[in-house]
């Protein structure tokens, strides 16, 4: 194939709720969706999931903007490729942005799959019709609240529940959840906001059951996840220390973790992501998809990721409407008692509802 013309744009959403971590809330997304088109008129579609500020990765709307427009887009316009895989080794001589990197490689990956007859789900070597999916729910205003919330999703067949910490709010919301759903599948994402000198407030969490603790250290580190791995039953799950296979294969040697969140923006796309996971298969460590609050598009790579056998934990990719008014793709992305279908049709497996797109467009530019 041969990229010929590229569409960004900038898209406003506002969200049916705010989303706090320890980093920050959420209630408008910014986002940016790329439209790339072959030679064929064959069009595939990716979303960054850069946020507008800096605080998940250094990466941010704006930069994965100018990272696209400046550098990604004039390596790919008019290249030949043959396979998607050949898109990381394009992007090689450019460090890390790797949230910009995969947007575009996302939407070769869609254009791949329509032109040879496959589901995404399928050109991945996706082998699951259904995928398990939990949910992620941020810092509510009262443990009451919490507990209200989650009653809820699990009403809706949720398999996983997902809770926000951070210091001052963690061990008695923890306590108060497990009183309230003793058998449930619960973990924690602290999104790196302890250290080693919290070692022994982290070991309180031992009691309580969890499936994982998600990233309770520094967002770069591998060293003290492995000491602190040794300090606490819990298993460790990393996220953001994981940016590639290599960051994967270290961090296991290493002890840093017996879980490993794969988000395909964070590792510069679906060929890495796929990478790891099979890594991982090898050596015994299960994976899951991590979510980035996608739009449809985003959430439609997720879904086929997760058809890979070792997602054997349920991800983050919840249904549309628990996020959006009007998603950007038809139909939207249904969770059914916890499952979500795998699309069997050509592509990404959903249609992308332009007349949407353009009411949600802030801004657009065409590349050629």
């Amino acid at each position: 194939m041969k990229i010929t013309e590229i569409i960004i744009r900038h898209l406003q959403m506002e969200m049916k709720f705010s989303f706090t971590t320890s980093f920050g809330t959420v209630k408008m997304k910014n986002f940016l969706l790329l439209e790339a088109k072959d030679e064929s008129g064959t069009i595939g579609w990716g979303e960054s999931v850069a946020f507008d500020s800096p605080w998940y990765t250094e990466e941010t709307m704006k930069t994965n903007w100018h990272m696209l427009e400046d550098f990604l887009i004039p390596l790919i316009l008019n290249k030949e490729i043959h396979h998607p895989d050949e898109v990381s080794e394009i992007f090689a001589p450019i460090r890390k942005n790797n949230m910009a990197k995969s947007t575009i490689e996302g939407a070769i990956w869609d254009i791949y799959a329509q032109q040879t007859r496959q589901s995404l789900a399928q050109a991945l070597g996706g082998t699951k019709d259904k995928i398990e999916v939990g949910i992620s729910i941020g810092i509510q205003n009262s443990i009451d609240e919490l507990i209200e919330v989650v009653d809820n999703y699990l009403k809706e067949g949720y398999k996983r529940i997902k809770v926000k910490i951070k210091p001052g709010l963690d061990i008695e919301i923890i306590r108060s959840l497990r009183s309230a759903f003793p058998h449930i599948a619960i973990m924690a994402d602290a999104n790196s906001a302890y250290s080693l000198d919290d070692i022994d407030l982290l070991q309180q969490l031992d009691e309580f059951q969890l499936i994982m603790i998600e990233q309770p250290l520094a967002s770069d580190d591998i060293i003290d996840h492995a000491k602190l791995q040794q300090q606490i039953i819990t298993p460790i799950c990393l996220d953001e220390s994981i940016n590639s296979l290599e960051d994967a294969r270290k961090a296991v040697e290493l002890g840093s973790t017996k879980v490993i969140n794969i988000k395909i923006g964070r590792v510069g796309g679906l060929t890495e992501a796929k990478k790891i996971h099979d890594y991982c298969a090898t050596v015994g460590i299960p994976v899951w998809c991590g979510g980035m609050l996608e739009a449809g598009i985003g959430r439609a790579h997720n879904i086929a990721l997760t058809s890979l056998p070792n997602f054997i934990l349920p991800g983050d990719t919840a249904g549309s409407s628990h996020y959006w008014e009007k998603d950007v793709i038809e139909p939207e992305v249904m969770a059914e008692n916890g499952y979500i279908q795998v699309p069997q049709t050509v592509g990404i497996g959903y249609e992308v509802n332009r007349q949407i797109v353009e009411a949600y467009t802030v801004e657009k530019k065409i590349y050629r």
